[in-house]
């Protein structure tokens, strides 16, 4: 599995997000990966170690696509 080494960059969303503002963005910080919701930037954010969000996004993108 491969983990996430690498220093804070700030918050940001996925160039796929479209412009309806449903989107999270995410914050890669040492081994800490940062989730919360773009249109609530001061509300609750959620904290993954970086191998379980390595872990979920594996899992995602081997998903069937009729299942996303």
């Amino acid at each position: 599995m491969t983990t996430l080494h690498t220093t804070d960059r700030g918050w940001f969303k996925s160039s796929r997000s479209s412009s309806n503002a449903n989107c999270v963005e995410v914050r890669l910080a040492g081994g800490e990966v940062g989730v919360r919701d773009s249109k609530d930037c001061g509300g609750p954010t959620l904290a993954f170690a970086d191998t379980a969000w390595t872990s979920f996004l594996s899992t995602i993108k081997s998903a069937p696509i009729s299942s996303r």
